[in-house]
């Protein structure tokens, strides 16, 4: 039996130490990736090979699809930080991605956009259904 003097167990925690996180996107098809990925979306290739594709997303972010039967998801994978969504949406807009609006429940958009406290966001698909998003704020 314990006394009154606390038992004190001191556990020593490692944080990952990370330099960068890298959203890892499945793709059905590497071709239709490379062109929605790169050219719709404007990022650039850094490396490709049979299984896989790696893009730089600005400059420090990185965004890798491999090759898998495709999977349908209703939560986004990954979101872009911008700095103008207006702007982006009109860009993305004029290449073809089309923006999935939401007109009832907590999550309404106006423009494509929705208001999520003090940030804004908007979301599209990818040509194999995967949510990406945009957020400013």
């Amino acid at each position: 039996m314990l006394g009154t003097t606390a038992l004190r167990i001191t556990r020593e925690t490692t944080m990952i130490g990370a330099t960068m996180v890298v959203a890892t996107i499945p793709v059905s098809d590497l071709d239709r990736a490379r062109a929605f990925y790169g050219e719709t979306l404007g990022l650039t290739i850094l490396w490709e090979n049979p299984a896989s594709i790696r893009f730089r997303c600005g400059e420090a972010s990185e965004l890798s699809t491999f090759r898998r039967p495709s999977t349908v998801t209703e939560h986004t994978l990954a979101h872009f930080e911008v700095a103008d969504i207006e702007a982006a949406v009109r860009e993305l807009e004029s290449n073809g991605v089309q923006f999935v609006d939401y007109t009832e429940g907590p999550l309404q958009t106006t423009g494509h956009i929705a208001q999520l406290g003090p940030a804004r966001g908007a979301w599209f698909r990818d040509p194999d259904g995967n949510f990406l998003g945009l957020r400013q704020g």
